[in-house]
């Protein structure tokens, strides 16, 4: 099922919590939202907070508990802010004022340097694409969530099963009427590397992440981002995705969750 109408993740309630419309509903509870999106507000409370003129490079997101659609708020508070860098802290609550997620950032001051040398990288185009199914095919309730809302590509003849992959994507925006920073358009994404690199379909193991870190060196260019992801499970019941980040123009950061592993039933 794909839906062409795509509402924004969240709209803004009467008391002014983030309420999640069906795009941000994640896969393993009809209740609850994907941590793409919530990332996306944690990156949009703290550039706000640290204002402009620096970039934000880093992002550590602590999932502490579900995150209900109802409703959800987020507030950052400056923790350092100097001429070269910034620093927050960001915390979520539900509406009972439960704490279900904590957050840091960087930011650091842009420069102009001119030309610099740089590592040399084999680029992922934005060419020879072939549309393709969200890369978890199974969710475990019936409603529509993310999956339906993303728009997901693949490299001609790219790997679409079990394993490591690459895919392009293009989600909806954060708030109507609102456009989204290029680091808060890229969170959804990248919070999606255990579900792009999973090992087995979650009919035979879940692989829920508890943690979120992304790195970025790059502002990225707004529109479509790919994830390059690979999955490592462990026996013991933890594991780690590890993705590339890329705009049209090229790498822009990395992403890492920590995974905890899950059988059905």
């Amino acid at each position: 099922m794909k839906i062409d109408s795509k509402p924004a993740f969240f709209h803004v309630g009467a008391d002014g919590a983030f309420v999640g419309n069906d795009p941000a509903r994640g896969p393993w509870s009809a209740e609850h939202c994907h941590a793409g999106p919530v990332s996306s507000l944690i990156a949009r409370a703290a550039e706000t907070e640290v204002g402009p003129g620096k970039i934000l490079t880093r992002l550590t997101v602590d999932l502490l508990r579900p995150l209900p659609l109802t409703g959800l708020r987020v507030v950052a508070e400056t923790t350092r802010h100097t001429k070269t860098l910034a620093t927050t802290r960001v915390t979520v609550h539900d509406l009972n004022d439960t704490l279900c997620a904590t957050a840091s950032t960087m930011h650091l001051q842009s420069r102009d340097l001119g030309p610099v040398p740089d590592a040399p990288n084999d680029p992922i185009l934005f060419e020879d694409l072939v549309d393709g199914p969200f890369p978890i095919g199974e969710m475990r309730h019936s409603l529509p969530g993310f999956a339906h809302y993303a728009d997901v590509q693949y490299p001609k003849g790219g790997n679409q099963g079990a394993g490591p992959k690459t895919i392009w994507m293009h989600t909806p925006a954060i708030l109507d009427g609102e456009t989204p920073s290029p680091v808060q358009a890229l969170c959804p994404l990248a919070d999606c590397g255990n579900g792009i690199s999973w090992n087995a379909p979650t009919s035979e193991m879940g692989f829920m992440n508890t943690d979120l870190t992304v790195q970025i060196h790059r502002e990225p260019v707004p529109g479509w981002f790919a994830s390059q992801s690979v999955s490592h499970w462990q026996p013991t019941g933890i594991g780690m995705s590890q993705s590339v980040l890329y705009d049209i123009k090229g790498p822009v950061g990395t992403a890492l969750q920590t995974l905890v592993l899950f059988p059905p039933g």
